[in-house]
This record gives structure tokens, sequence and C-alpha cells, in this order.
């Protein structure tokens, strides 16, 4: 793959796009075929877009060069999601040529259309539909070019591999780069896209590898730390002591007499800069200040009581039937309250961006998964036209949705380039990770329900704080049905958090999920019900029960009420319009509360698959995530205090804990792509718990379930009378 992106020399001297005439637009790109995407998507991409807020109005580019090459630009962003390989391949299929031929750019201001930002497992659902539409009307024009080169009807030629033919007779034909050669001509996209239908494709549907592996394995990806512009500053800022401290006095004289230091302080930033990173770091040891840190209102521990009191009024989501009928029909009632704490992000690359200004233009190099919102930010807080600030994002190494926020680095790096006239990159420690990145907030679900006396779901009361609800959809056929959310995952209900709350791989699903799957469980245990069959006589939803068969046959699930002793359990969820069942083996050391998950298989259900191998890799990666959220995963804080400061307390999933993980794709071709970035995380959570559950006899109700939780457990089970 070709790629542009950190050609420093030949791209910082484009000015920004949103300052571009369309005819400087095409000057700029030199010669070849610009196709224009500029048609309102609402109908192409459908309500859920539109409700999610995904723009309707960007335009998409794509570029055919003299040599046949085809530059695709996306505002979307790579960090191992594997998006990269899977836009070039439907861009690949529309356009007719092979996926070879294509390279491409993406998270650039100046370059790429419009687009709030990479999160939510939306790039192929949302994004894909326009970017396939844009190279089915490129390969519309190409062959229009044709037929008048060529002097042959359209209907009569042929495309493939870049190449249009006449069909009769092969020799007769020109390339897209003959076509494109000397040409300088933008086409507005008018009218709707004939895209191919899945019989057709020959790029999509198969399984191609990562274009950007080689580059990482081999260390010769660039990440916004790994890019070093001449007379560069490296800037170490003052961090308080705790969220919502105020800064009382500041010294930074000591630091100030260091050589080679300089100081800014302005705005309320205290940073020390200096050619050398270990220098900067040095000189911030000098600084002396003094904090005024509020006293801890609630802290780890106790957060789970507060969130129930300041959540306010809740927000009905779904409303069937009546509670109190519902109630009047069970035989048996059951309540659950599920606890689960604040997580952070962990990503392996810390929050990173490089800032230069130059020429009147700040040029922001930045790990970050919504580069034109940074571009705004950054804008405001340096006092600049957002035409006049460029973002470029390298390869970002994770995110998860902790670098989707106002990318405070970068406002930090631009702020300081400015001050001192100076690159500077502003690169966080794993400490200032823990405490200056948004955390997944703490949350709790109450669910009441109840079972009737044929073992049919007859009540659902489900109340989720601070967590919001997404995957609480109900998918079992519940006739009386109640879900509220009181307060969402972003902190909007005041005083519910101390500090940045935000999304976290898929936000809220995982303790939504594992809410309801444990309710689903201990209902099907109380029924004596072996709970695969339990869930298959509560849901009609096709899609839902073709998951949990698929990964009943490839686990060998054997019928038995729980708990059976054996270690085994099964959940299942809805996110991002993919269904997802997984089922997993462990064990229990009874002595210590560690588990061992030992399986881990993985059915899911996303619609067409654009690209198999790199789907699974997803449902693999998403897996090892969620073994830490459900395991070990917790940030500790007292008041505005993070305690969590690095990997020596927040305990990561390793290589030599991972269980044997398989997985299955579902077939239905009939449906759209569907997100495959984090579903398969959300149920991992109550998977765990419920075949602890079958192992142990012993219910958790708190994420994560460490080893000291689930001792607690074993022991509150033992003090249980027999069911």
């Amino acid at each position: 793959m070709r790629d542009d992106s950190f050609d420093l020399a030949a791209r910082s001297s484009r000015p920004p796009a949103s300052a571009l005439r369309r005819r400087d637009f095409v000057r700029l790109l030199g010669g070849g075929i610009i196709v224009l995407f500029n048609a309102d998507l609402s109908e192409l991409l459908g309500q859920e877009a539109r409700t999610r807020g995904y723009p309707t109005d960007f335009n998409a580019y794509l570029r055919i060069a003299g040599d046949g090459r085809v530059t695709v630009y996306s505002g979307k962003i790579e960090m191992g999601q594997g998006i990269v390989t899977s836009l070039a391949q439907m861009a690949a299929d529309e356009l007719g040529v092979s996926l070879d031929s294509v390279d491409m750019v993406m998270g650039d201001t100046a370059l790429c259309p419009f687009d709030n930002g990479t999160y939510g497992s939306m790039s192929t659902r949302f994004f894909g539909p326009a970017l396939r539409g844009a190279a089915a009307e490129a390969k519309a024009v190409l062959v229009t070019l044709a037929s008048e080169r060529l002097k042959v009807p359209p209907d009569r030629l042929t495309v493939e591999d870049g190449v249009v033919f006449l069909a009769s007779d092969r020799k007769t034909r020109v390339s897209f780069g003959e076509l494109a050669g000397g040409q300088k001509i933008v086409r507005k996209l008018d009218g709707k896209a004939v895209l191919e239908s899945v019989s057709e494709f020959k790029v999509m549907g198969r399984s191609e590898k990562r274009r950007d592996a080689r580059a990482k394995v081999t260390g010769k990806a660039q990440f916004a730390g790994d890019i070093r512009l001449p007379g560069m500053l490296y800037a170490r800022i003052l961090r308080p002591q705790a969220h919502g401290a105020a800064l009382k006095s500041v010294d930074t004289s000591a630091a100030a007499r260091l050589p080679g230091v300089v100081v800014v302080h302005e705005g309320g930033m205290v940073a020390v800069l200096h050619e050398d990173p270990e220098a900067a770091g040095k000189a911030l040891a000098l600084v002396r200040a003094e904090f005024d840190v509020p006293p801890p209102p609630f802290d780890d521990r106790t957060v789970f009581a507060h969130l129930q009191s300041v959540a306010g009024t809740g927000e009905e989501r779904e409303k069937k039937g009546d509670l109190a009928e519902g109630e009047k029909r069970s035989a048996s009632l059951f309540e659950g309250t599920y606890l689960n704490g604040y997580g952070a992000h962990a990503a392996m690359e810390t929050h990173t961006a490089l800032a230069r200004l130059e020429g009147g233009t700040m040029t922001v190099w930045v790990s970050t998964q919504t580069p034109f919102p940074n571009q705004a930010a950054i804008a405001q807080a340096v006092g600049m036209e957002k035409e006049n600030v460029r973002v470029i994002t390298p390869f970002v190494g994770g995110g998860f949705g902790g670098k989707s926020g106002g990318g405070l680095q970068a406002i930090e790096a631009a702020k300081l380039a400015k001050a001192t006239g100076k690159p500077v990159q502003v690169c966080w420690s794993r400490a200032e990770e823990f405490f200056l990145d948004s955390f997944r907030p703490a949350a709790v679900v109450r669910i009441r329900s109840g079972i009737d006396g044929a073992g049919k779901i007859s009540l659902w009361d489900y109340q989720v704080y601070a967590a919001g609800p997404r995957s609480s959809e109900q998918f079992y056929d519940v006739p009386h049905n109640l879900i509220r959310a009181y307060g969402r995952w972003g902190g909007d209900t005041p005083k519910m958090h101390l500090f940045a709350t935000g999304p976290w791989r898929a936000p809220g699903a995982n303790v939504n999920v594992f809410a309801r799957e444990s309710q689903v469980d201990t209902m099907a245990a109380k029924a004596k019900v072996d709970p695969l069959e339990f869930r298959l006589n509560n849901t009609s939803d096709k899609r839902m029960r073709a998951v949990l068969e698929a990964a009943a046959a490839k686990f060998g699930w054997k019928k038995a009420a729980g708990p059976s002793g054996r270690g085994v359990g099964l959940a299942c969820g809805l996110d991002a319009g993919t269904y997802v069942a997984l089922m997993a083996e462990v064990k229990v050391d009874a002595a210590t509360g560690s588990v061992k998950v030992v399986r881990v298989v993985a059915a899911q259900e996303m619609g067409i698959v654009i690209n198999p191998d790199g789907a699974k890799m997803q449902m693999e990666g998403c897996l090892m995530m969620g073994l830490g959220y459900a395991l070990s995963e917790e940030v500790r804080f007292s008041g505005g205090r993070i305690l969590t400061k690095n990997f020596d307390t927040y305990e990561l999933p390793r290589f030599s804990g991972m269980p044997a993980l398989e997985t299955v794709l579902v077939k239905n071709d009939e449906l759209a792509p569907q997100g495959g970035g984090e579903p398969a995380l959300v149920p991992v959570g109550a998977v765990l718990a419920n075949a602890i559950f079958d192992a142990t006899g012993a219910r958790l109700f708190e994420m994560p379930m460490t080893a000291g939780r689930v001792k607690e457990a074993l022991a509150a089970a033992s003090r249980k009378p027999p069911a």
C-alpha cells in the first residue's frame, strides 16, 4: 500500500481543504479524475445514522490518477480495527479495480471529507455505503468516458481490474489510467448509485491481509509520538493531585535556571519544555506548586449509592404492557442489583500530539478518533480560524472511545507551539493517562423480573444508572416490559461524576448485558431449565436464535440446568446492529477465588461481511479485552484523587491467561453490513458470570469479578439454604 500520510514535506504545504475552492483542489491534486460525492445521504444512510448524529452532508473523494491508482480520502481513522483494509475493499469492488491499486488517506482535515469521528462501530455501516456509492458513480463516469473514446455504447462495455473493454472483443480497451491521464474532471454525484449485489462481489466478502500489518510489525508505522520536526521541543505539564483542585501558588524559578529549559505559564497552564524529553521531566520535578484540594465526597466503594441519589428522573426507553399485571402473572419474582466500577481505556499509546505553527497555519499531528472536532477545538483554543488549523491523524495505537473527546493533548501542544514559536510535542505519561483520560462511568443496574408457571418471562422492570441504555433493548418475548435510564455515560447528569467519563468500547453496553444475561440465567436456574433452552423458549427473534444455535453447535453444548458443576455458561447480546452469542468454560479455584477461562466460543451475525478474517480478528480482540473488564480492570479513587496510576495496580489480560478462542460468522447476506468493532465484547462479563455460577452456584453481581469478590460470593452461597 502506498501512503503519503507521513510525507511531511509534500503535504504540509497544502492549504486546508475547507479553505480550497474547487479549481484549487483539482490543481492541488494534479492530473486525474476527481469524483465529488455531495448528495443528501439521508435516505442512503437510514434512520439510525440520523438519530446518532452521523453527518449526512459530507463529501467523499475518490481520485483516479494518471497511472491508474486510486486514492480514497476518508475522515475515518485507523486505530487497529482494520478499516484501512475493509474500506479499501469496498471502494475497489464498486469501482472495478484491484485492491492493490487502492491507496488510503485517512483522518487528514486538509484532504479528507468531514466526519464526526471513528466510534460506535459506524465506519462500515454508515460511511461504507457513501463510499460505495461514490465508487459506483466514479465507475459510471469512467465507462462514459471510455464509451466516447472507443466509440462504443456504454452497455456493451465491461470493467475489470481498472480496464474498460468491449465485452465481445477484449482488445478494444482503455485503462482507467489512460482515461484519467492529463484530465481534470470534477463531477458531482447525483441520482441514485447502483451498487453491486453480493453475487457480483469480487473483493468484498474475501479475507484480505491487513494492509497496515507489515508496517506495524516491522516498526515502520508512524504514530504521533514517532514524528520528529527540526527544533521541536518536548513539553511536560504541571498537573494537580486531584480533579477539582485549584492552583494556589507556583514557583518555576528553579526549573527556568536549567540550561535550554523554556517555561510557559499562561492561561492556567504551567509547562516546561526542552529539546530533550528527559531534561523536560527533570525540570518539571523542580516546579514547586500548591493546590487547594477539595475533600472527597465519595470513593470507589460509595459511588454506587451516590449515583442513585443524584440520578434524577429516569427516561423511559421501552414500555410494553403493565408492570403490575406482569407481577400478578408471575409465579416467581426476582430482584437483582448489578454494579460496575470505573474503567480506564488503557490503550498502548498514550494521548500524544505534535503541533507546529508555520506560515499562519497550525498543523497538529494527533492520536485522535475525532480529527475534525479536534480541529474545531484547537482553533477555538488558540484563537485561530478553523480553516487555518490542520489536523493529521497518523496511525492511532488504540482508542476504545478514549481518544474521541476534546483532544486536550492536541490543544496543549497547539497552545505551547503558539507560545514558543517552535514545534511542540505533548506525550502523556501513563500516570497522566490514568488521570486525564475519560473513564467508563461507574454504573448501577436494578432489575425486577418474573416468570410464569410455564417458564416464560412475564415481567421485566429494568433501571440503569449512569451507563445509558445501549444494548439494553429487549429481544426476549416479554409482555410486560419497561426499561428506564437515569443519566448517561457522558456524565451529563449534574454532580454525577468527579472526573471526565465517556465512551468505553460499546458505551454502557457491557454492564447492561452483564445485568440482563445474569438475571436471565438466574430465572433459568430457578425454573430448573437449561439456560440455552430457556433463552430459545423466550425469544422469537430469528437472528438471535441463529447465533445461539450456531454457538451451541460450535461449543458442543450439552443440556443441563444450572448450576451443573461443569463451569459452562452462555450469554447473548445485540449491539451496533449485530447479534452475538458467547459460550465459555471456566475453572474456579475455591481457595483463592481466581478464575481461569479455559475456552470461549463466539457466534456473530453482522449482515454482509466485508473481510471475514478482519471480522474474526475484531471478535478475538473483543473477547480478549472483555476478560479485562470482566475480571480485573478497575480504577480506584478517593474523591478527585485517582489512586490507580499504572499497570501495577490496573491489571490487564496477559497472553499467559488467554483461553482458546473460537469464532463463527453466521451468514446473512440479506442484510447490509453491520457493526463489528464492539458487539463480541459486550456479553463477556455476562458469559463469565454465568459460567462461574454454573461451576460454583455463586452469583456475582459486580464487575470486575476479582478473586476477592469471587471468594465473597462463594462464602455467601455456602450460607444460603438449598433452593
